[in-house]
């Protein structure tokens, strides 16, 4: 019976581990409740819904249909809007019982808003304070304290994943409603250096590529920047470039289109850049996997780590390392495997040696081996590597189920 029980246990634990696995989708969320449709519909055109989805610990605060009117009765640009709902996303999980277990009664949550860098000192942050009769408050930090909001109810909690609540009213921020200039007035390299863009910057503005990218803002642009880390590891690469061919690796970088998050995933494939022209093709290939986005060339793969910026017509991307056009790099060589050890050599066998070698080889053979039976088990199907972990194979979930039952039974 232990053994039945355990094995039930590890079963279910494996099929606990495959259902956590699966990620959040904010726009499917919101559409299962037609009074968000409006809020569900500006976090999709403000490119904000993406970022929800790649945001392991999150939580959105809702606004229905009718306080979303009050927003849009301001007639405010679509920039100044996502900064609003930026202020309505919290970078942690608070669900409807953690919000009444508030440490002290107060507390202070980063936003998405002050994720990106536009928010001014602690403009970016919400006060949540648990309130006497049950109630809990919001107020957006930069308020002069005034808690505007309070809670409604929870739409959906996905324990210390996602927690989607309702509030009565959006949070009032200074900061937040104040107009914003687009990408197409804004100095880009001032854009790029905001979120660990400053090294990719600084070399647009100092080869001449910076031009091409700023001629291509008006009708979209992306941009693929490796962060400042990656363009120090690439430095000295860099340097044994000749102008062009560094011009050439700063545009390899950007795409003459834009393309959002939910483009890029749903658009594998060959991607031309800045730098095609002609014969010189200077492309690479976007793939995806669940809610990794990874770019791939010949020479090497990056990944993209993080948003810097996403208001059309331009975004920019920060990736984990600068890629290699296979146009300037070569493959390197793999390393060759190391040459075995010479074996000694044998000392000279003596008689005596030499007689027992005879008897040896006059000896009957070794039976052959029995194959196993047919009921053992198979290799594929549990094995323990060298690390002493047990790898198990999935496909013989059914098998093992029905084992599962017959024990339990």
């Amino acid at each position: 019976m232990q053994l039945s029980a355990a094995l039930v246990t590890l079963f279910l634990s494996l099929v606990l581990l495959s259902s956590a696995a699966s990620a959040h989708n904010i726009t499917r969320i919101l559409a299962k409740h037609p009074e968000f449709s409006t809020f569900n519909h500006y976090l999709t055109t403000t490119h904000l819904a993406p970022e929800i989805n790649r945001k392991e610990t999150i939580t959105i605060l809702a606004l229905d249909n009718s306080a979303m009117s009050a927003i849009l009765a301001k007639g405010l640009p679509i920039a100044t809007i996502k900064n609003i709902l930026s202020l309505h996303i919290l970078l942690d999980y608070f669900g409807a019982k953690k919000l009444h277990q508030i440490t002290n009664g107060t507390a202070l949550s980063a936003t998405m808003y002050q994720a990106t860098g536009s928010a001014p000192g602690s403009s970016g942050f919400v006060n949540i304070t648990d309130l006497k009769g049950g109630k809990v408050g919001f107020g957006a930090e930069d308020n002069n304290g005034v808690l505007d909001a309070s809670f409604v109810k929870s739409v959906q909690e996905i324990p210390y994943n996602i927690s989607v609540i309702q509030i009565s009213h959006p949070l009032s921020s200074p900061e937040a409603e104040a107009p914003t200039p687009s990408p197409v007035e804004q100095n880009l390299t001032a854009i790029l250096g905001k979120k660990g863009c400053k090294n990719f910057a600084d070399l647009l503005a100092s080869s001449g590529a910076l031009k091409t990218f700023e001629d291509n803002l008006p009708g979209g642009l992306t941009v693929f920047c490796p962060g400042d880390e990656a363009i120090k590891k690439f430095a000295p690469k860099y340097k044994n470039l000749t102008a062009e061919g560094k011009a050439s690796v700063l545009l390899f970088h950007g795409v003459p289109i834009y393309q959002s998050m939910a483009m890029l995933k749903s658009n594998n494939g060959l991607m031309n850049t800045l730098a095609t022209d002609g014969a010189k093709k200077f492309d690479f290939t976007v793939q995806n996997e669940a809610e990794d986005v990874t770019l791939k060339t010949k020479i090497n793969t990056a990944k993209i780590t993080g948003t810097v910026i996403d208001d059309e017509p331009l975004v920019a991307y920060t990736l984990d390392t600068v890629l290699l056009p296979k146009e300037l790099f070569k493959a390197e060589a793999p390393s060759p495997a190391p040459a075995p050890a010479p074996e000694a050599d044998s000392p000279a066998e003596s008689p005596k040696r030499a007689k027992k070698a005879k008897a040896k080889a006059k000896s009957p053979p070794a039976p052959d081996v029995v194959d196993a039976p047919a009921d053992a088990p198979s290799d594929d199907s549990v094995a323990d590597d060298d690390s002493g972990a047990m790898r198990v194979n999935f496909r013989e979930w059914p098998v093992a189920l029905g084992i599962v039952m017959w024990l339990w039974m």
